[in-house]
């Protein structure tokens, strides 16, 4: 097969690469640009897709001796994925933005351009598997990645290889070492990639400017503070709310419900965190369609971590999830990804996009 890799600069991908030259494909390998200013998007381990990266991916695709190139997708990224990020916490949603790129770009624009192009599949260095069209977690359970995939449609995936899901990530170290990839030791990046700095509160103030409100207590209606803008504020969280104090009982506050509209983030007890209910819009089901009437599975909400039982059945293009034990932290924007346990690795059922929750 033709194999369009793509090569972030980092360890992964590049062990990915050279495992599907192994393979016998034919393969190219392909950085993408994501900024207008790459010289800016990596402080250490911080970010990725800087100049520094492209070098790296481009040292990797020589030594495994296949050509490479790098394309420009600094407009299509900002649109779908930075724009959609900020948009999302305007209104007062918690969004994954590397789940909306792996869903935008990787497996949308990129894919796309790599099928006109004529490559038959496209290779990234994503922790998960795919078994016969069925995507599974990863072997290697700290670095899975199939949270972040579980948006990928039945064609997508048809198009996707992971050709280092089965291997730890240590084994996968040592295999670039002794390919002589010098990516070997390169520190994963973390965070959020076009906020190098760490500080989404300031990045998000930037673009969406001040947008007073209130701290409200979720019992009393009492005004505890004031704030610049509900992007400052997830469901769940505890520091940084600007109250002085904790509640009545000496109990620590969170935020428990966030109105965008008239700006008020309303704060109670842990207790008020409970979900039992996620009513999740755009389901995507990686077979193809959606199962027919409920179906038992687990929900996960964040990329690691918020794991319930569950029952889930798409009703009216809306995905119904009745939890069999509460969770907390459950913010809209959020993903809702559901699996079915599996000795041989959970498979992945679906997703949708969590839009409310009682």
């Amino acid at each position: 097969m033709r194999v369009l890799a793509a090569m972030s600069g980092g360890v992964d991908s590049a062990v990915a690469a050279a495992r599907a030259v192994d393979a016998g494909h034919d393969v190219v390998g392909v950085h993408l640009a994501l900024s207008t200013a790459p010289g800016t998007l990596r402080t250490g381990s911080r970010g990725c897709c800087s100049k520094e990266d492209a070098g790296d991916a481009r040292r990797a695709a020589d030594v495994l001796g296949i050509p490479f190139y790098v394309w420009d997708f600094a407009d299509r990224f900002k649109e779908d994925v930075i724009d959609d990020f900020v948009a999302s916490y305007a209104a007062g949603e918690t969004p994954n933005p590397c789940l909306r790129c792996n869903e935008k770009i990787k497996f949308a624009a990129l894919a796309d351009r790599a099928e006109a192009l004529g490559f038959d599949a496209v290779a990234t260095g994503h922790y998960a598997r795919l078994q016969d069209g069925v995507l599974r977690r990863a072997v290697d359970a700290d670095k899975d990645q199939s949270y972040v995939l579980g948006v990928l449609t039945a064609r997508q995936l048809a198009r996707a290889m992971f050709p280092i899901g089965d291997t730890p990530k240590p084994a996968v170290r040592d295999e670039a070492a002794a390919r002589g990839l010098a990516v070997a030791d390169k520190p994963d990046s973390h965070d959020i990639c076009f906020i190098p700095s760490g500080d989404t509160k300031a990045f998000l103030g930037a673009r969406i400017g001040l947008r007073p409100g209130a701290v409200v207590d979720a019992d009393s209606g009492a005004v505890l503070a004031e704030h610049d803008g509900v992007h400052g504020f997830t469901i769940g969280q505890r520091k940084g709310l600007g109250v002085e104090g904790p509640a009545a009982d000496g109990r620590p506050r969170y935020v428990t419900a966030i109105e965008p509209e008239t700006g008020t983030v309303r704060v109670g007890s842990a207790a008020d965190l409970d979900v039992w209910n996620i009513t999740a819009t755009k389901p995507v089901w990686t077979s193809g369609s959606a199962p027919e009437g409920p179906v038992e599975c687990v929900v996960q909400v964040r990329a690691h971590g918020g794991l319930a039982d569950a029952v889930a059945e798409e009703v009216h293009g809306e995905t119904t999830i009745a939890l069999r034990a509460p969770l907390t932290g459950v913010a809209r924007g959020q993903a809702a990804v559901l699996y079915r346990p599996d000795s041989a690795g959970d498979v992945v059922l679906g997703s949708g996009t969590i839009a409310a929750t009682a």
